[in-house]
C-alpha cells in the first residue's frame, strides 16, 4: 500500500461539516459591505518579497521570522502574502485607483505565515480585510469601527467583544517618544525577556505589547505616548471618540495597543474577546497614511482593518451560533425503475427552473424506497418526492413530508410545483 500523504502542518482542510459556519460568516460580510457601498478587490496570493519588506518593516516579526519566501526560476525573491494591505496598496498604485480619488474596498482570501500552529492560528489562514483611501478625517475611522460593530450584532456576538482604541500619533511624535521609551527601558535591560531585548533598539513600541507579565510590570512607570501628541493628533482622536460615543459604541482606551506592523499612524483599534482563550484578538486595524507614498505612489491618506476568518468562525462555533448539521436539501427525489429515473431527473431540473432558491437532491445509486427515504431523511430535506412507475404513467408525484408539516398526498406534477412554491418559506 502506498504511503498516505497528509496536509502540511498548519494548513488545514475545511471539511463539509465545517463549511456552513464559514458560509454564514462570508455571506453576512458580503451583504454588509454591499450595504455600506464598498467594492471588492481581488489580489494575487504571491508578491515580490520587497513589497512586504518595504510595507511591513524589515524588523517586524512577520518579515524576520514568519514569511514564506523563495526564489523563483528566474532567481527573483517571491513571498506568499502574509497580510492583505500591502498587496491592496500595490494594486491601487499600479492601476491608478488611488491618486486624488476616494476608494472603499474589501477583500477575502488566504494568507500565509510560518509560525507555531495552534487553535485559531494557522500557517495558512484566511483573512477578511477592508481598505479606504483618500479620506483623512476621524469620520471614516469611525465608520469602519461602526461597520465592525454592526457585523458583531448581525452575527450575534456583540456581548462577547470589547473595542480597544489608541492613537500612535504622527511619525515625528512617535520618533520623539521612541527615544524616551528606549532611555526608560535601558534602565531595566537585564530584566527584559529575550524578545523585548531584541526589539529594544529596532522596534521598541512592540515591547509595549509584550505578553510577559514581568515586562508589563516594568512598563507601569514608562513614558506615555499620548504625552507627546500635538494639537492635530489630539483633535483627531477626540473626534473619533466623540463619533463612537454618539453612536453608542463602547470602547476602552488602551495606551499599550500598538499593533504588529510598522505602517500604522494615528488611530489603531482591536476587537478582543475572552471567549477564545489566548487567541483573543478577532479584528484589528487603523490608519496608515504614509504607506502609499512609501510604496511609490502619491501621498494618500488611508485606513483599514482585517480579521482572521478562522478565529471568527471559531468564535461562532464556541458560542454555538452555527448549525452543526445543516440541511443539504429542501426536497429529495426518490425514484424506482428506469422510467422513474428519467422522469425524476427531468423533474429535478424543472423544479430548479421554476422554484427560485429551492435545493433539490436527486437519489443516485439505486436501492428500494425504504433505503432511499433513509437517505432523504439524512439529507435534512423537509419533503420527499416519490416517483414510481405508476406515478410516471399518470403524470403524478407522491409528496411525503419528512418533518411533520402535512399528510402524504399524490398530486399532478404542476399542482405539486405550485404547492411547493407556497411551502418553500416553511421548509
Amino acid at each position: 500500500m502506498a504511503k498516505q500523504i497528509q496536509a502540511i502542518r498548519g494548513m488545514n482542510d475545511c471539511q463539509p461539516e465545517q463549511t456552513p459556519a464559514w458560509q454564514k460568516a462570508e455571506a453576512v460580510l458580503r451583504d454588509l459591505m454591499r450595504s455600506y457601498g464598498y467594492a471588492e478587490i481581488r489580489m494575487p496570493i504571491m508578491e515580490t518579497t520587497g513589497l512586504f519588506k518595504r510595507a511591513i518593516g524589515e524588523v517586524t516579526d512577520v518579515v524576520e521570522k514568519e514569511m514564506y519566501t523563495f526564489d523563483d526560476r528566474n532567481g527573483d525573491s517571491m513571498t506568499l502574502r502574509p497580510e492583505g494591505t500591502a498587496g491592496c496598496v500595490r494594486a491601487g498604485i499600479e492601476h491608478g485607483l488611488l491618486y486624488n480619488q476616494e476608494r472603499r474596498m474589501w477583500y477575502m482570501g488566504p494568507m500565509f505565515r510560518y509560525e507555531r500552529p495552534q487553535k485559531g492560528r494557522y500557517r495558512q489562514f484566511h483573512q477578511f480585510g477592508v481598505e479606504v483611501f483618500g479620506l483623512q478625517g476621524p469620520d471614516i475611522d469611525a465608520e469602519l469601527i461602526m461597520l465592525t460593530a454592526r457585523l458583531w450584532k448581525q452575527l450575534g456576538v456583540s456581548e462577547h467583544l470589547t473595542l480597544q482604541l489608541n492613537s500612535l500619533g504622527q511619525p515625528a511624535e512617535r520618533a520623539e517618544y521612541r527615544q524616551a521609551l528606549i532611555a526608560y527601558l535601558e534602565q531595566y535591560h537585564d530584566q527584559l525577556d529575550e524578545d523585548s531585548q531584541r526589539r529594544l533598539y529596532t522596534n521598541p513600541l512592540r515591547v509595549l505589547d509584550s505578553k510577559n507579565p514581568q515586562v508589563q510590570a516594568l512598563l507601569q512607570d514608562a513614558p506615555i505616548l499620548s504625552d507627546y501628541f500635538g494639537e492635530q493628533t489630539q483633535a483627531h482622536f477626540a473626534g473619533l471618540t466623540a463619533l463612537l460615543s454618539a453612536a453608542g459604541i463602547a470602547f476602552e482606551v488602551n495606551p499599550r495597543l500598538v499593533r504588529g506592523l510598522d505602517y500604522y499612524n494615528l488611530t489603531v483599534f482591536e476587537w478582543v474577546t475572552e471567549s477564545l482563550g489566548a487567541q483573543g484578538t478577532v479584528c484589528g486595524g487603523g490608519r496608515y497614511d504614509g504607506l502609499v507614498e512609501q510604496l511609490g505612489g502619491q501621498a494618500t491618506p488611508a485606513v483599514g482593518f482585517a480579521m482572521g476568518m478562522e478565529r471568527l468562525v471559531l468564535l461562532l462555533e464556541t458560542l454555538n451560533l452555527v448549525e452543526t448539521q445543516p440541511a443539504l436539501a429542501d426536497v429529495y427525489i426518490a425514484m424506482m425503475g428506469d422510467a422513474s429515473l428519467v422522469a425524476g431527473f427531468a423533474l429535478a431540473e424543472q423544479l430548479r427552473d421554476q422554484v427560485t432558491g429551492l435545493r433539490v437532491m436527486s437519489h443516485c445509486g439505486g436501492g428500494n424506497f425504504k433505503k432511499q427515504l433513509k437517505r432523504a431523511d439524512k439529507s435534512g430535506a423537509g419533503i420527499a418526492l416519490i416517483l414510481g412507475e405508476d406515478e410516471v404513467a399518470r403524470g403524478e408525484v407522491t409528496v411525503k413530508y419528512l418533518r411533520g408539516q402535512g399528510e402524504q398526498q399524490t398530486l399532478a406534477v404542476n399542482d405539486m410545483i405550485e404547492q411547493l412554491k407556497g411551502d418553500l418559506s416553511g421548509l
